[in-house]
Formats: structure tokens, sequence, C-alpha cells
């Protein structure tokens, strides 16, 4: 499988069947996605849509994708989902916490997460979304993954990995919206026995941005982003001295083979 970064949170996961699934579409402010990857003719080969909450640096690229490709399908947790319907948005299918459904050649299974969830905050009052969300993905003939979403540290992770066995992790650890280094590093050590972890929700400096225009504006629209730049660094120190666990940094705009 290949792993796609395009910004703090986004991912697109390619399977061995050439299948294409993006996690948490976010376009417009976001300083790590290349513009290639924005165009009509790589969103239309988008084979699905997981998303792990409503807030707007996860979802507000929905609608630039529904209009490169209609028919693409969208899953999201059961408040969230109908949020989405309500607005016009079709193939949405609805899951809830320890639900699974087979998604093309992935079998994606949501799993819990500890953080807020709204939708819409950037056009007036939030709209409640449910509760947010991670995923185990277990990929035909190939690693089974497990996506934390933004969350905070959770004794569920233990859980998690024995009864999924993932083998690779990406984990939130930017810290103030999620665990930050420090919390995920106990993760990797003591909660999970993953092969490689990777770490997210972390935002590019101005030497790692794709569009200087798009950090800047994020800053100014929002100067906490400032406190999330170079925390994938921060994580791989603080696991140094361990050799169970290999920590993978992807760049914006890279793709790593697995």
């Amino acid at each position: 499988m290949k792993i796609l970064r395009l910004g703090h949170a986004m991912y697109v996961f390619t399977t061995k069947k050439g299948n294409r699934y993006l996690v948490d579409p976010f376009f417009d402010m976001n300083p790590g996605c290349p513009s290639e990857y924005q165009t009509e003719e790589f969103l239309s080969k988008i084979n699905g849509v997981l998303l792990t909450h409503g807030h707007f640096d996860h979802t507000s690229g929905l609608e630039k994708l529904r209009k490169a490709n209609s028919s693409c399908l969208v899953l999201a947790q059961y408040e969230l989902a109908l949020i989405l319907g309500q607005k016009g948005f079709e193939n949405v299918y609805p899951i809830n916490f320890g639900g699974s459904l087979n998604f093309g050649d992935i079998k994606a299974t949501m799993v819990p997460a500890r953080h807020s969830s709204s939708y819409g905050e950037l056009e007036g009052s939030p709209i409640y979304a449910g509760e947010s969300a991670g995923y185990i993905l277990d990929f035909e003939d190939d690693h089974t993954l497990y996506h934390s979403g933004d969350t905070m540290i959770m004794t569920d992770m233990k859980l998690i990995q024995d009864l999924y066995q993932p083998s690779i992790a990406i984990l939130s650890s930017s810290g103030q919206f999620t665990m930050g280094p420090k919390e995920a590093a106990y993760a990797v050590e003591h909660l999970l026995d993953v092969k490689f972890v990777i770490p997210s929700h972390t935002f590019p400096s101005e030497n790692t941005a794709v569009s200087l225009e798009s950090l800047n504006g994020l800053l100014q629209a929002f100067p906490v982003v400032g406190n999330m730049i170079g925390k994938d660094h921060e994580l791989k120190d603080y696991l140094s001295n361990q050799q169970k666990t290999e920590v993978v940094i992807i760049g914006y705009g890279e793709e790593v083979t697995f």
C-alpha cells in the first residue's frame, strides 16, 4: 500500500489494486496540499472518502470533491452522515463505533477517539456532528492500519491493538487540539505494538509548506496553528531510544510505500 500526505491530516491510501481512499478532505487554506492534487483529474479517481469528524479542516473539501467526483462514496459517523445527507451530499454511508463496512478492497471499522465534532463552524454557529472517530483499515492482502483521528491518549488504544493487530499507526501528535508528542510517544511504547508510526495533525513551516500564501492566510485566520508546526520531529525525538517502532515522517505531497 501507499500513503500520500496532503496536509496536516489529509491522506490518500492507494491499495494494491490501485484504488484510492482519501481521509478528511481539506483544500482551501491548506498549506500542505500541492495544487496537482486539487485538480478534477486527480479527484475524479478517488474511490472513497473517510471522515473522522466534522471540523472544517477535515470536511471543507467535500464540496470540491463532489463537483469533481459525484459518485465517490463517503463514510462518516452517524450524526455527521445525516448532516451531509441533509445538505445534499449523495453516496454517504453512515457508520458508528464498533461497526465495520467493506469499502471496496478495504474493511473499515470505526473506533473511538476523544475529541469534539461540529460542522459548519466557519459559516456561523456550529452544528453538533456526533463524536469524533478513528478507523481500523484492513487492506486486502496487505497491512492493517490504525488511524487515530484527532484524539487524546486513551487506554482504548491497547484494546484496539490487541483486537485488530495493526502494523501501521497514524497518530495525531500536534498538541493543543489533540494529544502532543509526549502522549503519542507513550501510546507507541506502552499501548500500541506497531512497526511504523506516522505523526499527524502537524502543520508545515515556511520551509516545508507547499503554499506559503495558504500558510500565511491560515496563520492569520487561526494563529493557534503556529503552535502545531514541527511536532513531527518532536515525536521522533521522544522515540529515539526505542527499537520497536519506526517513526516515518511523511512530507507534504510525499508518498511512501509500505
